[in-house]
């Protein structure tokens, strides 16, 4: 064969082969799902939310919390597409009921991205999911933002639950940060995670 024709074939060859191997291994990674949780079968999961299950199963979800997924997303009609954000709480520390219950409220999608923040800073499972519930019913809630200035200024996570049970508004959380400071002579207190704290 020339060698401008042999070059040509093998061109062909390996522009195929990479369209080819991602959709054996989507359905290699589906069919041992299916053959491993039976359940997901009557479910129907598809290739793509098999692989949002794997993302979240690799982080430590199990196996009955991902049927209760997908069967809350059957639940609303929609593909389950949480994988990456149920993963990301899971590394931050969230609990596998706290992502449950996430998922059961909605509240997973693009604030999961600020749930795992307030993890990361300290705050407690409850803590987040009493903020998601106030935002799940539509009540008012204090941002992020807010909730962070709270755990800097070295007030404890039963505190902080407590205002947010309470719907404490923003101003009023910072008139009682701009307190505690001025009580503590003005020092303020950066949170470093792990239960350390250094002056600010």
């Amino acid at each position: 064969m020339p060698l401008g024709s042999l070059l040509a074939f093998l061109s062909v060859i390996s522009a195929c082969k990479p369209a080819q191997k991602p959709d054996t291994e989507q359905q290699d990674r589906a069919d041992m799902w299916l053959n491993t949780v039976p359940e997901l079968k009557p479910l129907d999961a598809s290739n793509a939310e098999i692989g949002e299950l794997q993302k979240a199963h690799d982080a430590g979800l199990t196996d009955p919390s991902a049927v209760s997924l997908i069967k809350l997303a059957r639940e609303r009609q929609k593909p389950f597409a949480d994988g990456q954000s149920i993963a990301d709480l899971l590394s931050a520390g969230s609990s596998e009921q706290t992502v449950l219950e996430l998922a059961r409220m909605n509240q997973l999608g693009l604030w999961a991205g600020q749930a795992r923040v307030l993890r990361l800073a300290g705050l407690s499972d409850k803590t987040i999911l009493a903020v998601a519930q106030r935002r799940s019913q539509g009540l008012p809630v204090l941002s992020g933002e807010k909730l962070g200035e709270l755990k800097n200024s070295g007030l404890s996570d039963a505190t902080i639950l407590d205002f947010v049970q309470k719907g404490i508004s923003e101003k009023d959380a910072s008139i009682y940060i701009a307190q505690r400071q001025r009580a503590a002579g003005g020092h303020g207190f950066v949170y470093q995670g792990h239960g350390h704290k250094r002056p600010g």
